[in-house]
């Protein structure tokens, strides 16, 4: 991660001519180099450069690209949407001579364009205003430190180019010409910048915080601030929020850590029992095996002194401290946190950019080896725990467990984890009392866990089919185990009984052959023998096919676990178009509109 927020560098050659600068780059900056395969001699090779960069991109890393420029701008061009969030595009010609930053000038990219020019002897092509006629960007203030107003940045950035002087408050960040027409403030106090006031805290202070569980938010808020305002210390000279791991998963200490902007910390009752503290307390150490946790950790994240001690309320304490000098590198254990990643059918085009971000970000990638191998690039270089098919709540208990640790761990799903997948496994593990011995570790149990959806089986085989989906549907796993197979029969009766379109997930296996038979065969009692069945196997993989059938023609014999099996309602149909036969079910918009209700 770099210190603008971007994720670490990636290194693009797009060919055997630029592939040797590439190197150099990757070299210098300590980056992955990815090679277009079948033109260059990269390890980590990619097919389609356009593809390729806008995935790295929507993931947040940063992007050099050995090529032309427009590549590069025609990949990112359909994502762009706030520049002030949007990680560096740097573009480098083939003999490394320029180096040009077209994108994220608010988050690093001229710094790391006179980067990689000064790895490579060559010119970096700055053209942001400031940079060039400053050489600064004060919206990108030294590490440790953080600018109160952004907003302001740039007006107060007009004036100097204007010919306006600094009148300079503190530190000085900046080497600029002196003069009265902007002023640049560093300080630890609260302060209000403006549009000719700019306003920097030195992150000096480590905040320490306990609270009883499940303690209100907004009584630990108060109390931060009463400390924050007793000390006259402005929040964003905070370096981190520090705590007990106990406490990793309060409610009220990762609302803090997100309303302040900064990480959270955390250290175990050893490792804050031996901090000599102001106030320790009997009562705290009996209650979690350490006299302190606010003024303690405070202490431990800072290695400076509390210049508030603790100030309890009825379910927090809050205590502050003051290091030396700014604090740039946090100690303590961060929460975990597992990804759950929806990959969707396969291919890149459908998978988005949030789940590519969760991979690019994740420490760690687990899941079935296959759904690992999907991402291409992308998992390269990471960790990877690769199980096997089957090995379900093994995937989960290793995601869960690592994260315990402190760890970004991906669990790498296909289609949409919350439709037959892994996220609900993840969550019943995380219910599991903590006295039955398959239980999660402690640590386990308090990590965040997020997810984001994914195209699923019967989305993305709706889609290529038609639009069978256009009416009240279903879906109906047919593999008996994790469910009694009279519940699956019972299931397919009511569903047949409801005339709902279904799709089958799971509809045969090398030893399960005669359930989609038998569920053929009752909905036949309940829908007409030419109601239409499709058949989608490998969606979104070059081997994609996608078959209609008749549901009294419907075969066993010609599916397989990796077939999407869909049956149409009463209703559905199928009509064909210039491009083939196509599926469908109404929605009643004909009806409708016939007996004239358009309401």
């Amino acid at each position: 991660m770099t210190q603008t927020g971007a994720l670490s560098p990636v290194v693009l050659a797009l060919n055997a001519a630029g592939e040797a600068t590439a190197r150099r780059i990757a070299e210098a900056l300590s980056c992955p180099l990815h090679g277009r395969a079948g033109r260059t001699g990269a390890d980590v090779t990619f097919p389609d450069a356009l593809v390729h960069a806008r995935d790295l991109f929507a993931a947040g890393h940063a992007v050099i690209g050995v090529c032309a420029s427009g590549i590069l701008i025609r990949a990112v061009a359909p994502l762009l949407a706030d520049k002030t969030a949007e990680p560096p595009v740097l573009s480098v010609s083939d003999d490394g001579a320029v180096v040009v930053p077209l994108l994220g000038g608010h988050r690093g990219a001229n710094r790391l364009a006179r980067q990689v020019a000064d790895a490579l002897g060559s010119v970096a092509a700055v053209t942001t205003a400031g940079d060039v006629a400053l050489g600064v960007a004060l919206d990108e203030p030294p590490v440790g430190y953080a600018l109160a107003n952004p907003e302001d940045a740039k007006p107060v950035m007009a004036a100097l180019l204007s010919g306006g002087g600094v009148r300079s408050t503190g530190e000085a960040l900046f080497d600029l010409p002196s003069g009265d027409a902007v002023d640049i403030t560093v300080t630890e106090r609260p302060d209000t910048g403006g549009s000719s006031r700019l306003v920097y805290h030195p992150m000096r202070y480590a905040l320490g915080v306990g609270c009883a569980r499940d303690a209100d938010p907004e009584e630990l808020w108060q109390n931060v601030e009463a400390v924050l305002a007793a000390a006259d210390v402005a929040p964003g000279a905070i370096a981190g929020v520090n705590t007990l791991d106990l406490k990793l998963d309060e409610p009220a200490m990762n609302a803090l850590a997100a309303r302040l902007d900064r990480p959270l910390r955390a250290f175990t009752a050893q490792q804050l029992a031996g901090i000599e503290v102001p106030t320790p307390s009997d009562v705290v150490r009996a209650e979690v095996g350490t006299p302190s946790v606010a003024e303690a950790a405070a202490l431990a994240a800072s290695t400076g002194d509390i210049v508030h001690p603790k100030r309890k309320t009825a379910a927090t304490t809050v205590a502050l401290a003051r290091a030396a000098s700014p604090i740039t590198a946090l100690p303590g254990r961060a929460r975990g946190r597992v990804s759950i990643v929806s990959l969707g059918p396969g291919q890149s085009a459908w998978r988005s950019p949030e789940a590519s971000r969760m991979v690019q970000e994740a420490e760690e990638l687990v899941g079935y080896s296959l759904y690992i191998d999907l991402l291409g690039p992308l998992a390269a270089g990471k960790p990877r725990a690769d199980f096997p098919l089957g090995g379900e709540e093994a995937r989960c208990r290793h995601a869960l467990e690592r994260a315990g640790e402190g760890r970004n761990v991906a669990l790498i799903c296909s289609g949409d984890a919350g439709i037959y997948a892994m996220g609900a496994l993840v969550y019943e593990l995380l219910d599991r009392d903590p006295s039955d011995p398959s239980a999660l570790s402690d640590a386990a149990r308090r990590v965040e866990v997020i997810a984001t959806p994914g195209i699923s089986a019967l989305q993305a085989a709706a889609a290529r089919a038609g639009a069978p989906l256009g009416h009240d549907f279903c879906a109906i796993s047919l593999s008996d185990l994790l469910t009694p197979r009279e519940d699956i029969v019972r299931r397919l009766h009511a569903a047949a009984e409801g005339d709902f379109v279904i799709a089958f997930y799971n509809p045969v296996s090398r030893r399960r052959r005669t359930l989609l038979a038998e569920a053929r065969d009752i909905l036949l009692a309940h829908r007409p023998a030419e109601t239409p069945v499709l058949l989608a196997s490998s969606l979104g993989r070059p081997e994609e096919e996608v078959r209609f059938r008749r549901l009294d023609a419907l075969e066993v014999d010609e599916v397989d676990m990796l077939t999407v099996v869909l049956i149409g309602s009463s209703n559905s149909r199928l009509t064909r178009t210039g491009d083939g036969l196509r599926m469908f079910t109404p929605r009643g918009y004909a009806r409708k509109m016939a007996g004239g209700d358009l309401s």
